[in-house]
This record gives structure tokens, sequence and C-alpha cells, in this order.
């Protein structure tokens, strides 16, 4: 719901393009978009249902700005800048970093090899991410026993371990020329861009002159690092005809979802993928949304660009190329449009996975929810609420309502109630009394507020709770919502629901359910679900009330004090822990807290 700030704003809005800065109580840019007609963008936000984290930014939302442009290629650009100016929280698409490795060959003097996960701008080549960081090992491992940089720490004045066994040129003792690092560096980065003929020649040849010369453990570890490449390097399917490092990225976009594929092609080969699907509003173009994706992911900090980007016909590239610094490139036929119909098959079988998991869970909770009313005779509900009472010999009465809604836990429509009480006597009537009270307690309200009601009511309990319930809302609210109790066997598990409404000279009778069914399985949650919401609220009330009564029994602390001592210490564990000191750090004077201290 918009603030009568925005109501007023949203009449003014331009039918051009531009940005908008959305902007929470403090004044803080939570979100940034673009659009080509900013009147029906902006007035979507507000005007249309939203779902999920779009409807918490909108909730968020307490004004908004608008920069109006004069194309929407205008709009995009100056939406990049202004999403890296503010880093706004809602924007965050993408998750702020790869989080996978990367080998490095640093850029200093004496140059080495490591993995790192963070990539800095220090002219350092890095190649990756690695899916797998058991693989960048491995492959590091590999490099440093083949092609030697530095692995010491620096000019010691005497060789190191490693330079003994062959994995370091000597920077610990002496000063290695340049030329023999750049010689390296040209044969480590022709590896790591798949050229493996060259090295596995060199290292066959290797292996035969140390087999020859009948150093066996030299040539089982060459055997080894060739054995390394045949499983590890050449095992994966070369998909392209070049080397070029490239990112290709397409979409499917169905039931207002976008599917997103991003394919990573290094040493011509697919090193990985990843995918990404989010809710798309009315008014959003799939197009602005996957140009806006594409500029974003380059924005991340340990994002390593790549050579050129592959994007479907329906992108504008040349805006692209401009916004993220890379040539972007549109394949219309040959080896790379298949590469890009690929992912788009991958976006697609991606997103219809997604839907056919949500029927098959719908189909779950909606069958077993459906069996329950079927049962009972009673057409499909949505919604059913349930009570449970708890209390200890009558102390510190509550009740407590959960709400499931189509078979699924509907958490924001959960209550809790602390009972009064109709009755003194500690038996069956007290269960009686606290049916009553929180039933016309909650159905009054929903009344009053013009709220929905349930569909069916199921009590935690026998007859006498259904009876009760039936009596506030038949007799007292004119209410004809079913009711039916969960019944327990001597044994305490819930095997019958009781049904029948003496009002209407319904006898009650016991209707079995299947232990087997999904039907079955939803009743016993939803029964575990009310005891345990009841019981956890009870521990907290009656732990809270015994707390109270113990302070309130101290000579000189008062209502305040004991505020004072909850806020700051929270239990009476606590409390008893505390020194004279601390104690009057809360707020207390020296008597006080000299006399809880005696008294507890």
């Amino acid at each position: 719901m918009a603030n009568q700030l925005i109501e007023q704003k949203l009449k003014l809005l331009p039918e051009k393009p531009g940005c908008y800065l959305m902007k929470d109580v403090n004044g803080q840019v939570i979100y940034v978009g673009k659009s080509k007609n900013l009147k029906n963008r902006v007035r979507s936000y507000f005007k249309s249902k939203q779902e999920g984290r779009r409807a918490e930014l909108v909730r968020n939302i307490a004004d908004y700005d608008i920069i109006v442009v004069d194309s929407d290629k205008e709009s995009f650009l100056l939406e990049i800048t202004l999403i890296k100016k503010y880093q706004p929280y809602y924007n965050v698409a993408l998750k702020s970093g790869t989080g996978y490795p990367y080998i490095e060959i640093t850029n200093e003097r004496n140059p080495q090899t490591r993995l790192t996960s963070i990539v800095y701008k220090d002219k350092g080549y890095y190649f990756g991410p690695y899916p797998n960081v058991y693989a960048a090992q491995a492959t590091l491992k590999f490099i440093q026993k083949v092609f030697p940089l530095r692995r010491c720490t620096g000019y010691t004045g005497r060789p190191c371990l490693y330079y003994h066994m062959g994995q370091c040129l000597g920077a610990c003792f002496k000063e290695v020329p340049k030329e023999e690092y750049d010689e390296q560096i040209k044969k480590i980065k022709r590896f790591l861009n798949g050229d493996i003929q060259e090295v596995k020649k060199d290292l066959t040849q290797k292996m035969t002159e140390a087999a020859s010369q009948m150093e066996f453990e030299r040539a089982a570890e060459l055997r080894d690092q060739l054995k390394y490449i045949e499983e590890t390097v050449e095992k994966q399917k070369i998909i392209s005809n070049d080397h070029t490092q490239r990112d290709i990225f397409n979409y499917y976009v169905d039931h207002s979802w976008i599917s997103i594929q991003v394919f990573f092609l290094r040493q011509a080969k697919l090193l990985r993928r990843e995918s990404y699907m989010f809710p798309l509003t009315d008014v959003t173009d799939p197009e602005d949304e996957m140009m806006s994706f594409i500029a974003q992911f380059y924005n991340q900090r340990n994002r390593v660009k790549p050579r050129e980007v592959l994007v479907p016909k329906d992108l504008d590239p040349d805006t692209l190329a401009e916004a993220i610094g890379i040539p972007v490139r549109v394949p219309q036929r040959g080896q790379k449009a298949s590469l890009l119909k690929m992912a788009k098959e991958n976006a697609k079988l991606k997103l219809d996975d997604k839907f056919r998991l949500l029927e098959l869970t719908d189909r779950k909770t909606k069958g077993a929810q459906a069996e329950i009313f079927k049962a009972l005779g009673l057409p499909y509900g949505s919604y059913i609420e349930s009570f449970d009472h708890s209390h200890i010999q009558g102390a510190d009465p509550v009740s407590a309502l959960v709400v499931f809604k189509d078979g699924v836990p509907f958490k924001t429509g959960y209550r809790k109630y602390k009972l009064k009480g109709e009755v003194e006597h500690q038996n069956a009537a007290d269960e009686v009394g606290n049916t009553r009270e929180v039933v016309r307690r909650r159905y009054t309200r929903l009344l009053k507020e013009h709220q929905r009601l349930p569909d069916l009511i199921l009590m935690d309990g026998g007859q006498i709770q259904v009876e009760a319930c039936e009596d506030v809302l038949r007799n007292e609210l004119n209410l004809d919502i079913p009711v039916a109790g969960m019944v327990k066997d001597d044994k305490h598990r819930t095997n019958h629901l009781l049904y029948g409404d003496p009002f209407r000279g319904e006898e009650f009778r016991l209707i079995p359910i299947d232990p087997k069914s999904e039907g079955f399985y939803l009743m016993t949650r939803i029964q575990d679900e009310v005891h345990r919401f009841a019981i956890t609220f009870h521990r907290q009330t009656h732990a809270k009330n015994a707390l109270t009564s113990r302070l309130d029994s101290i000579k000189g602390i008062g209502p305040k004090t004991r505020t004072k001592l909850l806020r700051e210490f929270g239990s009476l564990k606590k409390i008893k822990e505390a020194s004279i000191d601390d104690l009057r750090k809360a707020g207390l004077t020296l008597p006080q807290a000299q006399a809880v201290k005696l008294s507890l």
C-alpha cells in the first residue's frame, strides 16, 4: 500500500524512458530500476499484486526519485552507474562474488602461481573460476611441478626445499632472469587455455629418458603427471574450435518467471555453468531484465571478464558492450549459435523443473487437505484452523491457533492467546471454558475486521471441545463453520476425526482416516504443530510469570524496577548470577541491589 506522498507523485509520472530510485524511511536508496515508460513501470510496484522479495521491497518504499533520459539505451547505462554508486540492497539478484577459486599468476618481480578466491585489479593473470576446488588444487599442483616459478618466500641466501625438488627457479638464493619467468608463464597460459599436446610430448620424452637411465622413481612421477592430463584435462569434452575465453548468456520466460543460464567456456571446454531464476513484474520486458542482469553480473568484485560474450539476438549487443567493456556478439549460425541454443534449452529445462516440482508439491499438499474434507463429506476449502490449550494445573492458561492453507502452514496467520479462564474448577470444564473463550475472541475479531473465515476448524480434543466450539459459533456468533475433533487412541496417537453437529440434530461419529494416506499425515502434522505452538508459548509465559512473581515478593522491588531487571537480564538465573555492580548498572539503587542478592 503506497503512502500519501507516493500516491500524489504517481499521478505526476511521465511516460518517458528513465531510471527510478526507491528509498526507505531513512532516505537510503534500496532499489534502482529502469524503464522505457516510467509511468507504467513505477505505478506497477504499488498498483499490482507483488509476492516474495518484491513484496518486501514495496513494503519498505517510503519515497522514490526518477531521472528522465532521452532513450532506452541511456536509461540502461544510467541504471548501471546508479547501481554501482548506491549498491542497493534489493538489486542483488546475484551473489557478491562467485565463491569459486581461481589460479593466479602474480604480477611481481619473482612471480608465483597460487589459488585465490578474490580477484584484485593488480594486473595479475587469473584463470577460472573452477567449480571444483579439488580440481583447482590438482591443476595448481601439476603446474607447480611442470612449470616451476617461485615457491619460496623470497631471497634467504640459500636454496629452499622446493628448489631441490625442481619446483622453484631459485629466487631464494639468486636473481632469476625475467626472460626465464616469461617463458614459463607463457607455457602456463598455453596449458590453461587448452594447449596440452606440447606438454604431453615433453613429459613423454622426459619419462622415456628417465626410464632409460634407470631413474624409475622420476619416470613414475612423470607417468602420474601424464595420467593427470589424460584423466582430468583431456577427459573434458571439447566444444569449441578456438581457445577464446567466452561467457554465453541465454534465457527462457514462462509464467512470469525468467530462467537464465550462463555457460563459461575456458580451454575450449565448458568449464562450468550458473543458473538463476526470479519472477518478472507485469510490465517488465524480459529483454530489459536480461540486459540489466548481464551488466550487474560483471559488476561483481570477484568476476573475471572473458574476452567475449555471446547473447541471443533480441538483446542489444552494442549497448551491452558499452556497459560491460567486453565485446558482445550475437552468433547467427555454426558452433557458437549451437552453444547459445544449448544454453536456452538448459534455461527452459530448469524453469520447467521448477514448475513441475511446484505442481507435485501443490498436488501433494492440496491432495492431502482434500482427503480430509472428502472424509467429512465437505466441499474443498483452502483454510483450516486448529486450536490447542496448555496450562499447568490450571496456572497460566494459554491457547494457540495455527492455520494451514492448502496443506501448508500459513505462519503469518498463527496466533497466541493468554486466557482469562471462565471457571475456577480444575476439571474438564476448564477445557470447555478455555475453548469457548478463545473461539469467541478469535472469530469475533475476524467478523469485526471483515477478515476471511476458515473453511474448517480442527480441535485438538474430543467431543467436549467440539461442542464448546460449535456452541459459540452457532449460538453466539451465528457462524456456520464445520468443526471436527482430532481424536487420539489410548497410546496418544491420532487415528480418527470426530464430526457431528448436535445443534442441527447430527450425532457425533468417528471418521477413520487411512493411516497410510497423505490426509492422515497432514492431520498428524496439524496436531503436532498446534501442540508445539501451544506448549512453546505456555513455557515462555509460565517462565516469565514465575520470574515476575519471585521479583514481586522482594521488598523494595516494584513494577518499574522489575521491568528494568527483565529487560537487562532476561532470566532469573542471570539475575542471580549478576553482581551488585551489575544490578546497579541496570538502574537499581544499592539497597535494591542488596535486597535482590539476599532474596534470590
